[in-house]
């Protein structure tokens, strides 16, 4: 390959050459180095919006998103420098106390990691995200107090997937989350029950009907009673 069309650069004390274009996490998993991420999925364009695979660049002022910054020639860069485990404990924590993450093992892995207090940001001045189970369609719930808007359900349905759009984001700020347009029920959009949005779904937001039938105690006579009459419940999260 033409030197014109590669880097070199360093990353965790190791040297690396590659194709111009490449992002530091693509690189970092050539050299065997895991940088955890949220929002990034191999089969997705990536949102770069968890901010959990953010890296130190040598000479830069902030810390860029690895999922979509470029390798340039010369970088020196570390995956695992103490400011950027800070960040990483950091967002942790503040997804903790706003999120059920309690179906999300990959993030739970990164919790215990990284040390994260998950009781850092709890209190009167921080609430919980608290949504109802939306059980209007036969095929899967979602539970909008386990998400953590990283927007790979978005993205599947639209035009790296489905090309469904079914999917976007809802209201603003704490409130924001992930809804259909005007929050009509599933069975009234665009939405084709691929259940591409389920398997990319990383916390237990969107989980197919049997399976979160049987965890909460229903037999399947129930579950299939709830396939024909979908319904919205409430679920109370813990103070």
């Amino acid at each position: 390959m033409s030197e014109h069309h590669t880097v070199t650069l360093t990353i965790d004390g190791q040297e690396i050459t590659v194709p111009l274009g490449t992002t530091y996490l693509e690189a970092a998993t050539m050299l065997g180095i895991d940088v955890p991420h949220i929002c990034y999925h191999e089969a997705l364009t990536p949102p770069a919006v968890c901010r959990m695979c953010v890296v130190e660049v040598e000479g830069a002022r902030t810390l860029p998103a690895s999922c979509v910054a470029v390798c340039r020639e010369g970088d020196v860069v570390q995956t695992d420098s103490e400011r950027v485990r800070n960040s990483r404990r950091t967002i942790l924590e503040m997804l903790s106390s706003t999120v059920n993450l309690e179906d999300a093992p990959e993030i739970l892995a990164m919790i215990e990691r990284y040390k994260a207090d998950t009781e850092r940001f709890a209190g009167e001045d921080f609430a919980r995200r608290e949504f109802e189970v939306k059980d209007d369609n036969p095929f899967y719930i979602r539970d909008y107090s386990q998400c953590v808007m990283c927007w790979r359900c978005v993205e599947v349905c639209a035009d790296d997937g489905q090309f469904a759009f079914a999917l976007n984001f809802g209201k603003r700020g704490f409130h924001s989350h992930i809804a259909t347009f005007e929050e009509k029920p599933m069975p009234e959009t665009t939405c084709v029950f691929c259940g591409q949005c389920v398997g990319v779904c990383p916390t237990g937001a969107l989980k197919p009907k049997v399976q979160w039938g049987l965890e909460q105690g229903f037999d399947l006579e129930q579950i299939r009673e709830m396939t024909r009459r979908p319904r919205r419940r409430k679920v109370q999260m813990e103070e």
